[in-house]
């Protein structure tokens, strides 16, 4: 997400560094922080890329709306090839579980373009992750996570997990608490453990 696309994309889904897709979806984003998504026109996201409207509209037929989505996407995939190079190679299911509840945190605080938008236009934010955004956030966090949880658990269980696991991420990073810190692990660890128990006994095997 946000400014950390040169090494999102060394991941698998986004696009090729320098494609005509990958200028589009840039300049989107920076009209975004600029105006707001509520103020950009399909203009200005020509004028930022040097792309022509035609040539938009034919990427993105459908227009801004079509082009919006496909950038919430395209964040959602550097996401997850960020978490991806930081959780590889846990050795247990709880560590996996945990590593990357810490480490979705520290990146979503870290994030500037999030950090901005939550500033400048907090509902529309809000809502990408919550009531409208949340089903696409859990389907990518069950796309990115389960095949790393097969190892550990059966792909019908670990669906589960993951929902709980990706709610409770965003809730506390929008609602931080005095008393537990997602992003610190000792912490995450404390707090997640009585959640982890709470699925036994499909994971007392495994955690």
């Amino acid at each position: 997400m946000g400014n950390r696309i040169a090494r999102a994309q060394l991941g698998a889904g986004a696009p090729a560094i320098g494609s005509l897709e990958d200028r589009v979806l840039e300049a989107t984003r920076r009209c975004c922080e600029k105006w707001g998504i509520a103020k950009v026109t399909v203009e200005d996201i020509a004028a930022e890329s040097g792309v022509s409207r035609a040539t938009i509209y034919r990427m993105f037929p459908g227009g801004k709306d079509i082009l919006f989505e496909a950038m919430r996407v395209r964040e959602l995939e550097e996401f997850s090839a960020l978490l991806r190079s930081q959780v590889e190679g846990s050795e247990s299911l709880e560590d996996l579980l945990v590593r990357t509840v810490v480490a979705a945190t520290r990146e979503l605080r870290a994030d500037d373009h999030l950090a901005l938008m939550l500033a400048s236009e907090p509902g529309t934010v809000l809502s990408d992750l919550t009531v409208e955004g949340l089903p696409r956030i859990i389907r990518f966090a069950n796309a990115f996570l389960a095949p790393l949880a097969d190892a550990y658990l059966p792909r019908a269980e670990s669906r589960g997990v993951i929902d709980v696991l990706a709610r409770l991420t965003i809730s506390y990073f929008l609602s931080p608490s005095d008393h537990v810190d997602l992003g610190d692990e000792a912490s995450a660890r404390r707090f997640l453990a009585p959640v982890l128990r709470a699925f036994q006994p499909a994971l007392q095997s495994t955690v």
